[in-house]
């Protein structure tokens, strides 16, 4: 009876594994990429347990003589059997790699063809490629997306939709799939799954979060435009008078071959006309922006390169209906960019020589630069290279011209794209500009200017376009003659220019490190730097004496970042009175002027002689040095402690520090966890410097178990 059941165990258990292969095999020619892939990777864990269990029954030697026969030939049947549908399965499984491959190669070149047709506009064939591609490879991925992009350029939204998730069938984390779902869903108007899709983007990449900011804005925009184009045509049908009033107005200047002052007087009665939201939404709804493209009158006249009165009048009638029709709206600011005569027109009204053609100009587009998707749309439809040099030429005007166009250009530079655009003509056509503006500061509109410093400060955040300004002579030759003029008339609205090209100069001088180390001078302190450092360090040196306290400490950071460049500067400051008055600063407090100007002393006892017997005589008992120590900003502990260590070789220096706690205090430093490790170096070397210049403070180091540190920091102190 055992035998009987064992022989009915093991056939049932052949049984079961003829059902698993034949299984395997059917989901191996499913069409199905998901169930297809699963089967393949149980294929290969079957071939992967029967291998390794080959190998355990070629190691095992085992008596099967007293195992019941007619057991053992069922068994060995299942054992032939199993073994032959997996090698089987094995050839197969070899056969499809090569089909797969050549399938791939055949795959992949109709995917081209298809990309080819793509980039030609020619949709239809692309899509027919793809379809192509998927019979041959039903699971790949990149021909599902493809074909989606067609199927939207086709407007084909649903088939998209599918396509997209078929490929996230073959890879769940496809950004692309996700992408173009969401773009298919917000076409069909389901603003919820597109936003789920876009979501599904950042999750997956958190890197792309400023796609995912751009298409959710996207999304919310259109939603906005739908909701108020239903708003608006319910109080058409309501019999709104407003409302009615809107198609009436544009219906009337729909009428061909009129004088150009009917259009005018049209255009001003149609302006009034628009109140809020729902009138700007009608304008839109009714074909409004078409005025310039299906009027040639009105086109003609706003085109004109010489207008006459008539003309003139009509153009700033446009830009303040524009103005009416996009102040908080940006569906319609994306709108009107996108009209080429209105595009092709902006940059030569700004620079009119009509003062209410610009003015009004200016006034449109500060509606654009206001927010970050009105200069988003600025940047994508207009060719921004010229408009620096058009804005920063109205530093000339008097009136609020200047203060607009400086307010457009302020905006303008939080935007990364219209910087890279900077880049293009700064050289040949900005910076000859910028420095005949620097040096006409007594006829130009100061606060403006002041203004337009600052902005191009701003820009040289930008390394291309610090890098241009910074070579060249003629830029600084003008920030140099600016500070002279605006130092001798000592008048507020001149400050705030002085105040701006310190900033400018700063940043142009612009460090990667801020703690003095022993190395040798900064590689990027060019010729050019030098050739300037004396001048420059001179009239820092003169406004020290300035009462306005911004530009003092503006006058510190400049004189910080020059010395490094010329020791001849650095001598000239020291006989200046550098030193005493860089303490007087110090006494004073303040952590910005406190970060220059012990940066700048450290400079300068680096170098020069007078410079540490100086400070000796000026801080008694480097009282202001300990309490720098003490600060919790890295950049000036370091330069604290290193400055104190280059004034220990004056005699008598080390010996006035013998009744403080300056040995704990540079102990703490040097064994301390600074994420800046000149901190501790340079905290070592001064450790090391006081105990050779005066012995008696290695018993006051012994007491705090801190030889260990000394003796490390000798090596550095022997180098010096």
């Amino acid at each position: 009876m055992l035998a009987d059941r064992e022989q009915e165990e093991a056939f049932q258990r052949f049984l079961r594994r003829v059902d698993d292969i034949a299984e395997l095999v059917q989901g191996l020619n499913s069409t199905d990429p998901g169930v297809k892939e699963k089967a393949t990777a149980e294929a290969e864990k079957r071939l992967h347990d029967q291998e390794n269990s080959k190998e355990e029954e070629s190691k095992t030697v085992v008596d099967r003589t007293v195992i019941n026969t007619q057991a053992s030939d069922v068994a060995n049947a299942e054992a032939v059997n199993a073994d032959g549908f997996l090698a089987i399965l094995e050839k197969d499984a070899k056969e499809r790699a090569k089909r797969r491959k050549r399938n791939e190669h055949l795959a992949n070149a109709l995917k081209e063809k298809g990309n080819d047709a793509f980039r030609k506009g020619d949709y239809v064939i692309a899509i027919q490629r793809y379809t192509e591609g998927l019979e041959i490879l039903k699971d790949k991925q990149e021909l599902y997306t493809n074909r989606a992009q067609a199927y939207l350029k086709m407007q084909e939204y649903e088939k998209a939709i599918n396509d997209c998730e078929w490929a996230l069938k073959c890879n769940e984390k496809c950004i692309k799939a996700y992408f173009l779902m969401g773009k298919a869903h917000l076409a069909l108007k389901h603003f919820n799954e597109s936003r789920q899709c876009y979501e599904k983007i950042l999750q997956i990449d958190p890197q792309k979060e400023s796609l995912f900011k751009d298409c959710m804005n996207e999304v919310n925009l259109e939603e906005k435009r739908m909701k108020d184009e239903e708003r608006a045509m319910k109080e058409v049908e309501s019999g709104k008078l407003a409302a009615l009033s809107i198609e009436e107005l544009l219906q009337k200047l729909d009428r061909p071959d009129q004088n150009i002052l009917y259009y005018t007087g049209g255009i001003r009665l149609l302006t009034g006309a628009i109140k809020d939201c729902t009138e700007q939404t009608l304008f839109r709804t009714n074909n409004g922006f078409s005025i310039l493209k299906d009027n040639e009158v009105v086109r003609r006249g706003f085109c004109a390169e010489r207008k006459n009165a008539a003309e003139v009048d009509l153009s700033v009638s446009l830009l303040f209906l524009w103005q009416a029709v996009c102040t908080g709206n940006e569906e319609n600011q994306r709108l009107l960019l996108t009209y080429p005569d209105v595009n092709a027109q902006l940059p030569k009204l700004l620079s009119s020589g009509v003062l209410e053609i610009q003015k009004q100009t200016l006034a449109l587009i500060s509606l654009y630069s206001e927010n970050e998707n009105g200069r988003r749309l600025l940047v994508r439809h207009q060719d921004l290279t010229k408009w620096l040099q058009i804005l920063m030429m109205l530093v000339n005007s008097t009136d609020a011209r200047a203060s607009s166009a400086m307010n457009i250009l302020s905006n303008l530079t939080e935007e990364e794209r219209f910087k890279t655009q900077c880049r293009l003509m700064l050289s040949t056509s900005v910076l000859p500009l910028f420095t005949q503006l620097l040096t006409s500061v007594k006829l130009v509109n100061q606060a403006a200017l002041a203004r337009c410093i600052g902005i191009m400060g701003n820009l040289c955040a930008d390394v291309v376009i610090r890098m241009q300004m910074a070579e060249c002579k003629e830029c600084w030759q003008a920030c140099l003659k600016l500070v002279d003029e605006c130092f001798d008339v000592g008048t507020p609205k001149y400050q705030e220019c002085l105040f701006a090209v310190l900033g400018l100069m700063m940043n142009l001088l612009l460090e990667s490190n801020g703690i003095i180390q022993q190395s040798a001078e900064p590689e990027f302190f060019t010729l050019l730097f030098q050739h300037f450092a004396v001048d420059i360090s001179g009239k820092c040196m003169s406004l020290l004496r300035e009462k306005d306290g911004r530009i003092v400490t503006r006058a510190i950071g400049v004189l910080s970042r020059i010395l490094p460049a010329s020791l001849s500067a650095v001598e000239e400051a020291v006989k200046g009175g550098v030193v005493k008055k860089m303490i007087k600063f110090l006494k004073a407090g303040g952590q910005i002027a406190s970060n220059y100007g012990i940066k700048t002393l450290s400079i300068c006892t680096r170098s020069n002689r007078q410079a540490q017997e100086d400070l000796v005589k000026s801080d008694k008992k480097f009282s202001v040095l300990m309490k720098l120590l003490e600060s919790e900003n890295e950049i000036i502990v370091g330069n604290a402690a290193f400055c104190l260590g280059q004034c220990l070789v004056v005699p008598g220096a080390a010996t006035s520090l013998l009744n403080s706690n300056v040995v704990m205090i540079l102990l703490k430093h040097a064994g301390g966890d600074a994420t800046r490790t000149s901190v501790q170096e340079n905290a070592a070397i001064a450790l090391g410097k006081l105990c050779v210049a005066e012995p008696r403070h290695i018993v006051q180091l012994r007491k705090l178990n801190g030889l260990a540190i000394l003796n490390s920091s000798m090596k550095y102190v022997h180098s010096t």
